[in-house]
């Protein structure tokens, strides 16, 4: 049986009015690759406030190595938020099944004690072997999001030093470090990642191997500051016991701050979504098709400056000029 598809612009209000069967229903309707679907997704994108989408509240990525306690500092967070009078909606990529394609951890149950408030929505996504930390929806269902909630945390698959997507599809990035874990310090060292806007060493409470982590992570970190000349604070904190999350909190809003008073933030929203273009297409159609669209660097910078539109009807509308150029070169064979 197909399902009837729902009215864009009717279920676009219902998002922005925070209805949570509404945002079910969106993000399943941005995760159906059906041609129909994919029509009445855009139209739907393109129906959100758009004030909401490129000016309004924060879009947040937290990634680190797996074990690092990612989740649990979602949690924390999470309470943290809450108790601020913050609407706060999770994003959460998990490993995908081998045999369903679907999100290994489900309904993310380390989750569970923020399940009965109702002004916290948690989805789980499937990463479905993509490289980079995160799967293909996740920019446009953190467009949606970010039209119903004032938080959206975008917690990653688990990072490696590939794995980096996310500090080029959220305002603000927070890396998780491992206590005495060398792969963390390497990880910054290398200077593979844009620098995190925010670094914190989870796990306090085992004592010394965290305070070397930290001092380690300062000593790099007083070396280097990220592109946009923010200076990168590194924090420790526990989950377990609750300590750090208020200083981690804080310094989270502190970049978001940072970004509007100097004029970025809305320039940042749609570097995002210039990224998450540009890396789709080149999956897609590879570097040929790329040179057909004059390039990443050049179609990036284009994309950067025009003004965002619906990332669906972007990328069709980009899509449909490299296959109308592999048309041509066909037709001068």
């Amino acid at each position: 049986m197909i399902t009837a598809l729902p009215d864009p612009a009717a279920l676009a209000a219902a998002v922005s009015g925070r209805d949570r069967l509404a945002l079910a229903q969106a993000l399943n309707l941005l995760d159906d690759r059906r041609p129909a679907a994919r029509q009445c997704a855009a139209a739907f994108l393109d129906a959100l406030p758009a004030e909401k989408l490129d000016g309004a509240g924060h879009l947040i990525g937290i990634t680190g190595p797996p074990g690092a306690g990612k989740s649990s500092l979602t949690a924390a967070l999470i309470q943290v938020w809450r108790r601020r009078g913050l609407k706060v909606a999770i994003l959460a990529v998990d490993p995908s099944s081998p045999i369903t394609g679907g999100a290994l951890l489900g309904d993310r149950l380390r989750m569970h004690a923020s399940g009965a408030d109702r002004e916290v929505f948690i989805r789980s996504l499937a990463c479905r072997g993509e490289f980079g930390g995160l799967s293909a929806e996740v920019w446009p269902m953190s467009l949606t999001m970010l039209a119903a909630f004032d938080i959206v945390l975008v917690e990653t698959v688990g990072v490696g030093q590939k794995e980096i997507d996310v500090s080029k599809m959220t305002d603000t990035t927070c890396f998780v470090a491992q206590p005495a874990s060398g792969d963390s310090i390497q990880f910054l060292k290398a200077g593979i990642m844009e620098i995190p806007h925010v670094i914190v060493v989870n796990k306090e409470d085992i004592g010394l191997a965290a305070r070397k982590t930290l001092s380690e992570l300062r000593i790099t970190l007083r070396r280097q500051m990220d592109p946009e000349g923010w200076q990168v604070p590194a924090l420790s904190a526990s989950a377990a016991l609750g300590s750090g999350i208020e200083a981690l909190a804080d310094a989270l809003q502190a970049h978001r701050d940072w970004l509007t008073a100097h004029g970025q933030f809305s320039a940042r929203r749609q570097r995002c979504q210039a990224e998450w273009l540009v890396k789709h297409l080149r999956e897609e159609f590879g570097r040929y098709g790329m040179n057909l669209l004059g390039g990443d660097e050049a179609l990036f910078a284009a994309l950067a400056e025009v003004p965002r539109r619906s990332p669906i009807v972007e990328y069709e509308t980009l899509r449909a000029r490299v296959l109308q150029g592999f048309q041509q070169q066909v037709r001068k064979l």
